[in-house]
């Protein structure tokens, strides 16, 4: 891997600030960029045909894109190459040792280099299949493509930029960051929207829709609009309450008698990123399957009825969720649905269980690496000796258990969330709750350290 090193060399990147930024400084860094994100997703992609295809809308908000603009591939290309490499050095075709911090930097560069290869692919791939593409017969056709595939490659790049930024010199990271606004754009005009829905008199928000229901004596139309408001509250209230939860292990200053701290282990140890992987991974299936049916007419990959943004049958079918809630009450549920729920129940909660599992041995989660962390930082278990085979093994009864149960739990609660048709896509309402939780935890605990600078000292902090 030794060249990975010396590649690593010539990449573009963003330097990490010389000493630790001040509060305001991140916030403006996190706000700004947010603001440019938003403000790339309304520039159109210059020379695209008006008929260019829009039944990928569903997948947006999972690859915090925006088709049609210059930002059409999103976070796509970045977790797609996380997701490939994850794979294969947890299969062992690869081997990174990323307990060390060697190990760590040769694969953000493996993880780079992959991003800039699938940013390449995609951009051609989306406009060589019609996702987005110049007008067909033009003079020019050739050229225009030529010039289409250009703007997607530099919006796929600043995005990969601006999630470096993020992670940086803001808070969080900025795949979070952009999931996170999407889907709440999402939600407020889902659930506020005074328009009306395609031209009819339904509206848009679903408050507005209840309360015209309810005016007009119609039963089923207020429960659709009630359902998804109460649905996308108790997914609220429950990701809360889970994110909550943690195990604390008790540990000591060795140096200083009678002093000690406890060692916060969360429930949902490896937080939201199983959910993103997998999500991410299932919109490149139903993106996949969509364009090799539309072009070969594989109809086994599914089969997607003109202008339709979803499958009726085939794989893509089965992996994509059902609102069962919403089937159910306007009495269209078949045990055909139930099976497709079952199926894409099962796929999402095997998968998080298994990329929860790899993203602790690839971002140095596991017991090994905490416990080095632990002893660097002056503490250890109080009645056992100060040996880091002693403070592993005990971290191994917490960490491996909490690791296969977060990940079962992350994907029940974002398939649960998917069936129950909630304002938002459902794993995209789960993904932005636990994000903005966890950001509202960054966020209060870098506050606390600015305030009391001597605790940061304390605790170790740069």
């Amino acid at each position: 891997m030794g060249f990975l090193k010396a590649i690593g060399q010539f990449l573009p990147e963003v330097k990490k600030p010389s000493g630790k930024l001040p509060f305001k400084t991140r916030i403006g860094w996190t706000l700004g960029i947010l603001l440019i994100f938003f403000v790339l997703s309304v520039i159109p992609v210059w020379g695209v045909s008006s008929s260019s295809d829009t039944a990928f809308a569903q997948l947006e908000l999972l690859l915090g894109a925006s088709i049609g603009s210059i930002i059409t591939l999103g976070i796509g290309p970045i977790v797609t190459a996380s997701i490939v490499l994850q794979l294969l050095n947890g299969a062992g075709f690869l081997k990174f040792d990323t307990a060390s911090d060697s190990g760590r930097k040769e694969f953000a560069t493996a993880q780079k280099l992959v991003t800039l290869f699938f940013i390449l692919f995609e951009a051609i791939i989306f406009t060589v299949f019609g996702v987005i593409s110049a007008e067909r017969g033009a003079a020019n056709f050739a050229q225009m493509q030529f010039a289409i595939v250009v703007q997607l490659i530099l919006g796929a790049l600043a995005i990969m930029f601006m999630d470096e930024i993020i992670s940086k010199w803001g808070f969080g990271s900025g795949i979070s960051l952009f999931i996170a606004a999407g889907v709440s754009k999402e939600i407020f005009i889902r659930a506020f929207s005074p328009l009306h829905a395609n031209g009819g008199e339904g509206y848009i928000g679903a408050v507005w829709e209840l309360f015209r229901s309810l005016s007009i004596g119609n039963t089923t139309g207020a429960l659709l609009a009630a359902s998804a408001i109460i649905a996308t509250l108790v997914v609220f209230l429950v990701v809360v309450y889970v994110q909550a939860m943690k195990v604390e292990i008790p540990l000591s200053f060795g140096r200083v008698r009678g002093h000690g701290m406890r060692w916060p282990l969360q429930f949902l140890y490896t937080s939201n990123m199983p959910v993103i992987l997998m999500a991410a991974l299932l919109a490149n299936v139903q993106l996949l399957s969509r364009l090799l049916s539309g072009r070969f007419g594989w109809d086994w990959m599914g089969v997607f009825p003109q202008g339709a943004q979803s499958a009726t049958s085939g794989l893509a079918y089965y992996l994509q969720a059902p609102r069962l809630l919403e089937i159910t009450l306007t009495g269209g549920f078949t045990w055909h649905v139930l099976a497709a729920a079952l199926i894409y129940t099962t796929f999402l909660v095997l998968g998080s269980v298994m990329f929860s599992f790899f993203w602790v041995q690839t971002v140095g989660l596991d017991a090994r690496s905490q416990a080095k962390k632990i002893m660097q930082s002056g503490l250890q278990v109080p009645g056992f000796r100060n040996d880091p085979r002693v403070l592993e093994s005990i971290l191994g009864r917490y960490i491996m258990p909490l690791t296969i149960m977060g990940g079962l739990t992350i994907g029940l609660l974002a398939a649960g969330a998917d069936l129950m048709g909630t304002l938002s896509s459902g794993t995209g309402l789960l993904l932005a709750v636990m994000i903005i939780y966890q950001l509202y935890e960054t966020i209060a605990r870098e506050q606390m350290y600015d305030m009391n600078p001597m605790v940061r000292k304390f605790l170790g902090k740069n």
